[in-house]
């Protein structure tokens, strides 16, 4: 399972990549399999503030459909607008074209709160 040792993650299965004070998102390989084929990803609006924590978004796959949670808090920057159109970036590069939020983060030292890769590849072994 493709787990990339320069990101950081949640129990949730998202990922955040820390980029000066902004942090990008999105979810992860294990957690983008395990959805099956995502077929539609409700993003929020520009401006937003999130709170950790707080759902800021929808991936709805052919199984289910999932909450997509802030990592950190902080106001959305950014958008992944091409998931609008191709959902399916998700599932095959979820953690380049397949990128979902930009957050400029309150506290940047708060991503070191969340787990390294050894720590996400233990949580997703068992």
């Amino acid at each position: 399972m493709d787990v990339p040792e320069d990101l950081r993650y949640t129990q949730d299965h998202e990922w955040m990549r820390t980029e000066g004070d902004e942090a990008v998102v999105g979810i992860t390989a294990y957690a983008a399999e395990e959805l099956g084929d995502i077929v539609f990803v409700e993003l929020p609006e520009l401006g937003r503030s999130l709170t950790k924590d707080e759902a800021l978004g929808v991936i709805e796959s052919v199984k289910t459909a999932s909450d997509l949670f802030a990592p950190v808090a902080g106001e959305v920057v950014a958008v992944n607008e091409a998931l609008a159109d191709a959902p399916e970036l998700v599932n095959s590069a979820p953690y380049e074209g397949g990128w979902m939020v930009r957050l400029k983060m309150e506290d940047a030292a708060a991503a070191e709160a969340l787990m390294d890769a050894a720590a996400y590849r233990e949580s997703i072994a068992g």
